[in-house]
């Protein structure tokens, strides 16, 4: 029997290579695929008796890396991702065996591309609010963060250097701050969600977990909706991306609007501290920083987003709660009968004011390249009953930006500690470029 991991062992990654770290090692000859995806399950092995990152692991001898830009590239995949073959639980005591026939189309490109299913990683059910036994890999009386909890976890504990996630409120992001990695939400509709159990059709973001921003920004190139336009125009095709080198440093110094949003008061002395930490080092680094105040962010954000998700949740699971009450979770039942709250009426003029805000959030962050915030309110909360305040991240998901964690330290307990990066709709690239640069100005040493 293979010995455990100490809680300890995760936060020391050097012997397993990150994404683009694998993918140089393959190309100068230094690692190959086969004694990586090793490596990977050996980790896994060790850590996931106290970690539980996974709901099913794909045997090693199944495995195979194929050729292309993901070639030998091991990934988590949520488990409310379809998967052909591979069990899909949804988090969920109503789907315990169900296996798709598909894979969804994320999945279908990454196979497609030479990359492998690792595993399907742990989620909350349905990605709302009744957790799983995942632990975090800094502290395993801590919780990862949800809903993309097995992602988070797998990614930083070392065990697979990619994982997919989804995000309708904080649920890539905010576990990616409390596990110490980078999670990455595109800007809505960039990567295809067909084949991903929904949960607001409105709001559902697929994202992308990983070590570095490089990391993520090379697998978005690739795992990317080829016929998204971004707001320059441009297309995934005719982004640049040197897997020696990785994302180009943005032109010059990054002008950043530092947002203290409503319920400020949620966020920990620590967390207020390593905030304040960062806008000194990126100024002193060339950025220009403005405090800005955004009216709209807090009630009237919240508000929209709450009769939206829950109106679109409602009619995806009120037959389903019907039909099976004794397999759905007191959260998801009480999702529904809010839901039954909103009118259709309610709903319209909800989605008409998600369009209204992203147009007036878009002219005022006009002057800016990207707004500057906190992740969560601090480190990830102790024990595994609830993944943490949202408050932070779901205002851009509702509108629909590009949002990433950039890990920037430690809590006092050495917890990991992030900040959060925005900008408008389809910026995704230019945002991803100032996060590497921020990144290589806080990320601590680990």
């Amino acid at each position: 029997m293979v010995a455990s991991s100490t809680p300890q062992d995760p936060q020391s990654l050097s012997s397993i290579p990150g994404l683009l770290q694998a993918l140089r090692g393959y190309a100068a000859g230094t690692l190959t695929p086969a004694a990586y995806l090793a490596a990977c399950a050996d980790r896994a092995d060790r850590c996931e008796p106290w970690l539980r990152s996974f709901v099913t692991r794909v045997p090693l001898a199944d495995m195979t890396a194929g050729s292309g830009p993901l070639g030998g590239i091991p990934v988590g995949v949520k488990d409310i991702i379809a998967t052909a073959d591979l069990r899909t639980t949804n988090g969920s005591a109503m789907f315990p065996d169900y296996v798709p026939m598909e894979d969804a189309a994320v999945v279908a490109t990454i196979k497609r591309l030479g990359g492998t299913v690792f595993g399907k990683t742990v989620t909350t059910e349905f990605a709302f609010r009744h957790p799983g036994p995942t632990a975090n890999p800094f502290n395993p009386r801590h919780t990862p963060g949800g809903s993309s909890s097995g992602s988070a976890a797998a990614v930083g504990a070392g065990i697979v250097p990619l994982a997919l996630g989804t995000q309708t409120m904080g649920s890539v992001v905010r576990p990616a701050a409390y596990c110490g990695i980078v999670g990455f939400k595109p800007s809505f509709g960039v990567v295809p969600r067909e084949g991903v159990h929904p949960l607001s059709a409105s709001l559902d973001h697929v994202g992308l977990m990983a070590r570095h921003v490089d990391d993520v920004a090379y697998a978005l190139k690739w795992l990317g909706d080829p016929g998204f336009v971004f707001a320059d125009g441009g297309d995934l095709a005719a982004v640049s991306f040197d897997v020696a080198t990785g994302l180009p440093a943005p032109a010059a110094a990054p002008r950043l609007a530092l947002v203290r949003a409503p319920y400020w008061d949620r966020v920990d002395d620590e967390q207020n501290a390593l905030l304040d930490a960062a806008v000194r080092r990126l100024r002193d680094a060339g950025a220009t920083i403005d405090e800005v105040v955004l009216p709209a962010l807090g009630q009237e954000t919240e508000s929209v987003l709450t009769r939206i998700m829950f109106h679109e949740a409602h009619d995806i699971y009120a037959d389903l709660v019907r039909r099976h009450p004794a397999g759905a979770s007191e959260p998801l039942k009480g999702l529904v009968r809010d839901g039954a709250a909103v009118s259709t009426e309610d709903y319209i003029a909800a989605r008409r004011a998600q369009r209204r805000l992203r147009v007036e959030f878009t002219d005022r962050l006009a002057t800016y390249d990207a707004v500057l915030t906190v992740a969560a309110t601090g480190e990830a909360p102790e024990g595994l009953d609830y993944t943490g305040d949202a408050a932070f991240c779901a205002p851009w998901t509702m509108l629909g930006f590009p949002a990433l964690s950039v890990p920037a330290g430690k809590s006092s307990r050495g917890l990991p500690l992030a900040i959060q990066l925005v900008a408008p709709h389809g910026h995704d690239f230019p945002l991803l470029r100032i996060a590497k640069w921020a990144e290589g100005l806080l990320a601590p040493t680990r």
